[in-house]
């Protein structure tokens, strides 16, 4: 059980750290609630376990090649950018007393499954960290420690998000209209910034 347990912290120790989809569920929480901001995370999670198997059955090598890596970043790219100009426009609606539907759930959960799936931080999580779980494993030919471990580090990341739906959502019941709006625009420049980050590294790739 302690070792299970230490999965657990080490599945909330690598979701932890800034990135696209936690800034992404800090926006949505802001401005919509907590079941948007933990539908962005529940659709990050179908895509960890999506890489999470490929790896488990030993069909992600392909994810490692060249091409493969250079197509993630540029439509990562798209999809951060998009995603941060859309939080940025957003803020002007508010400003000029417009009013704006709140999305649907699907789309909040659509957007938080692309987000880490086309996300080479993701694919780079899943082989470094979980590939070497299995390769510890493999070498105690123990498949069902494989799985109780997996299952500790994905248990992990699902208290993550919950937790971070949670204060995002706080902020969304009780902050005041400008810290509402300042907590969108860190969120929106973040997911830009990414964006960018994701452009510059698939230019390095094709330059390469």
């Amino acid at each position: 059980m302690n070792a299970f347990l230490a999965y657990v912290v080490l599945g909330i120790s690598l979701s932890a750290p800034a990135g696209p989809v936690n800034a992404a569920q800090l926006e949505k929480g802001v401005r919509f609630g907590f079941v948007h901001a933990w539908l962005v995370g529940a659709g990050a999670m179908v895509a960890d376990l999506f890489y999470m198997l490929l790896i488990y059955f030993g069909v992600a090598h392909f994810l490692d090649t060249p091409f493969m890596k250079t197509f993630l970043w540029l439509f990562g790219c798209f999809v951060l950018l998009y995603t941060g100009i859309v939080t940025l426009k957003s803020l002007k609606l508010k400003e000029s007393g417009e009013m704006r539907e709140s999305p649907s759930e699907m789309s909040s959960f659509r957007s938080g499954f692309f987000i880490a799936l086309t996300s080479p931080l993701t694919i780079l999580f899943w082989l470094g960290i979980y590939g070497s779980i299995l390769a510890q494993s493999s070498q105690n030919d123990d498949a069902g420690q494989a799985l109780w471990q997996s299952l500790g580090v994905f248990v992990g990341i699902m208290v993550w998000d919950v937790s971070i739906a949670l204060i995002a959502s706080s902020f969304h019941r009780f902050g005041n209209r400008l810290i509402l709006q300042i907590t969108s625009l860190l969120a929106g420049i973040s997911l830009i910034l990414f964006g960018l980050y994701f452009g510059y590294q698939a230019l390095l790739m094709l330059a390469g």
